[in-house]
């Protein structure tokens, strides 16, 4: 395909110099829609074959147990200011004492996983790269084969030279202006792009987001209980243990009586 073919009219901008370069009118209808309509109907496909090879994750009572303490722990340190000392110290006294504490008596058997040994681990991953990789690099490759060196649409601002390998990927023109997205780097950042609308259509639980695919759809809390209980176990005994009380509430009496008597006054 030559260069003349995408250009309707106008001659192409070498250097700044010469009048702006246009795109034919029919590029619109037959590239960019195209690209834009494959990308997110592909991404709804896999989304519906994602919900299919989906294994839910069952959470044992023992993870969920553990990282419900972590929770209260942590909201103790945070919060322990409006308790009472008295309070604040019994429950502190609960997870950091050196003999009876949680912390200190707790201790979890931890079985290390390797993910070339463990066939969940192994599943799950194929299923990724099935689902996931598999169908972006088809796709992508698809495209790049079909939309061969279509300039599609540029970019409202001016942008650097260093920007044209990611946004002219397929058409190799040294004078072009940088600001211009080919046909390869449309379908790409749709891929990005659609998220949006993604999250519109299937709503926030889509497996068409990357940041969700990375998160575990465990229930409750449990899908933040570390690896290693005991380390965690640890780690939130030292930084509870450094917490010093102080009662925010102390003088709330008088604050409260001496605001009431103003407001009466005035």
């Amino acid at each position: 395909m030559t260069f003349e073919a995408v250009c309707g009219s106008g001659t192409p901008n070498l250097g700044g110099m010469g009048p702006e370069l246009l795109l034919d009118s029919s590029i619109r209808l037959w590239v960019v829609l195209p690209i834009v309509f494959i990308t997110f109907f592909s991404g709804l496909l896999r989304h519906h074959v994602s919900a299919l090879l989906q294994r839910d994750k069952e959470a044992g009572l023992e993870a969920i147990s553990d990282s419900q303490v972590l929770l209260r722990s942590r909201i103790l340190r945070e919060n322990g200011k409006y308790l009472p000392q008295h309070s604040f110290m019994m429950r502190k006294h609960y997870f950091n004492n050196s003999e009876t504490g949680f912390f200190k008596k707790t201790k979890r058997k931890v079985i290390p996983k390797n993910p070339l040994t463990d066939s969940s681990m192994v599943l799950d991953m194929m299923k990724g790269n099935l689902t996931n990789v598999l169908p972006m690099i088809v796709i992508g490759g698809w495209i790049n084969w079909a939309f061969s060196g279509f300039l599609t649409t540029k970019v409202p601002f001016p942008l650097t030279l260093r920007f044209k390998p990611m946004l002219q990927r397929g058409v190799d023109l040294v004078s072009l202006d940088a600001s211009w997205v080919s046909s390869a780097s449309w379908y790409f950042l749709n891929v990005f792009g659609l998220r949006r609308m993604y999250t519109l259509v299937l709503g926030h639980d889509n497996f068409v987001d990357q940041t969700q695919i990375l998160q575990d759809q465990m229930t409750g809390s449990a899908m933040n209980m570390p690896p290693d209980p005991n380390k965690a176990f640890k780690s939130e005994w030292e930084a509870l243990q450094v917490v010093e009380h102080k009662w925010a509430l102390e003088n709330v009496e008088e604050e409260l009586m001496a605001h009431s008597l103003d407001l009466s006054c005035s």
